[in-house]
């Protein structure tokens, strides 16, 4: 008998981050079993991965498991699963919004989803924040385009667009956009806001680190010392948001905001969180455009006098990211973000692991 199994998978990029793509079908119910599979399939424990398909960096140790809706309004079921490359652990707390920007396109495929002649809309529902995002993808002959002329920075050459409409943004992991009441506090004498938008984050201004925004990811991870520091502020922001004790979760992630130096609105630097990302997290994006929309936050107060909707570029370490904040008079607490970004189909066959008893 063979002694491994084959689980059918796809491997995609999506955005600026890659991962597997399972169908929800294909994998246990047990949560703790699940997991056990996908650290033997990523080769988590070894910091190149080496025994696994995992990339050996948070950003291509990542998985999105896609199935059914669960949800009234929604097409599809998106479960995203974080695997830590060092240890043996999965982290399903986040949402990945580059992951999901490659979920439209799989669902299609899949035949989990009918496409639409010209234009596909996909209703996403985040099983991990309980929220729905619409993909809207390109199908102009009833299958998913893949080739085409949008850029994004962090990803070489072109693709197909892929326009994401966070239809309901604010509180993904506490259900409201100030989990701590405040629209900016001070933690460890640095003022801060803590924000619940596509994901908890806790923002800062880089000045108040001696910093610019504008660092190079490398030299901040480097700096054993801010990085030292930025980690405590945060066990501190997860404790006031309600996130309890967040030492072993990647909840909140820190992000840092300055003047922007080459034409765009700020420079922003997202950590992951313990590590400065290459490029910026959709869901990052979207939380921090969300936290734009209050004039008396740390964004709000670097963007004084904005008028909506607004288009805002954001700068990160290799290049830009644009959002749109478009504002409900009927909701003006609701706010949709959107967000631009292209997917890739990569791989596709079967993961292999070892068969259990």
């Amino acid at each position: 008998m063979d002694d491994q199994i084959r689980i059918p998978c796809v491997i995609m990029r999506g955005g600026t981050s890659k991962g597997p793509f399972f169908l929800q079908r294909d994998l246990p119910v047990d949560p703790g079993l699940r997991d056990e599979i996908l650290i033997e399939i990523m080769g988590s424990g070894h910091p190149l991965q080496i025994d696994g398909i995992g990339g050996g960096s948070t950003l291509s140790s990542k998985v999105a498991i896609v199935g059914p809706s669960s949800r009234p309004g929604a097409d599809v079921d998106y479960l995203f699963a974080q695997v830590d490359v060092t240890g043996r652990m999965v982290d399903t707390g986040p949402n990945c919004g580059n992951m999901l920007s490659a979920v439209g396109a799989f669902s299609v495929e899949t035949g989990l989803v009918a496409a639409q002649q010209g234009e596909t809309r996909v209703r996403v529902h985040n099983v991990n924040t309980g929220k729905i995002i619409e993909a809207r993808i390109q199908t102009p002959d009833g299958t998913p385009r893949y080739h085409g002329d949008t850029a994004i920075d962090g990803v070489p050459g072109t693709a197909a667009p892929v326009h994401l409409a966070f239809l309901e943004a604010v509180g993904a992991k506490t259900g409201v956009m100030l989990p701590s009441g405040t629209p900016q506090e001070v933690i460890l004498g640095v003022p801060v806001s803590l924000i619940d938008g596509a994901t908890p984050v806790m923002i800062a201004r880089a000045e108040a680190f001696g910093l610019t925004g504008s660092e190079p990811a490398s030299d901040l991870d480097g700096d054993a010392a801010f990085m030292a520091r930025l980690e405590e502020m945060r066990i501190e922001a997860g404790r006031r948001m309600g996130l309890g004790d967040v030492r072993a979760s990647v909840l909140p992630k820190p992000v840092l905001i300055g003047s922007p130096r080459t034409g765009g609105s700020l420079a922003v630097r997202y950590f992951t969180p313990h590590a400065c990302h290459t490029a910026l997290a959709t869901t990052g994006a979207v939380s921090v455009a969300i936290a734009a929309t209050l004039p008396d936050s740390v964004v709000g107060a670097a963007l004084p006098g904005l008028r909506f909707p607004a288009d805002l570029t954001f700068e990160h370490p290799t290049g830009r990211m644009g959002v749109r904040i478009e504002i409900d008079d009927a909701a003006p607490d609701r706010p949709v973000v959107f967000v631009t970004r292209t997917c890739r189909r990569l791989f596709e066959g079967a993961a292999l692991v070892r068969r259990r008893n």
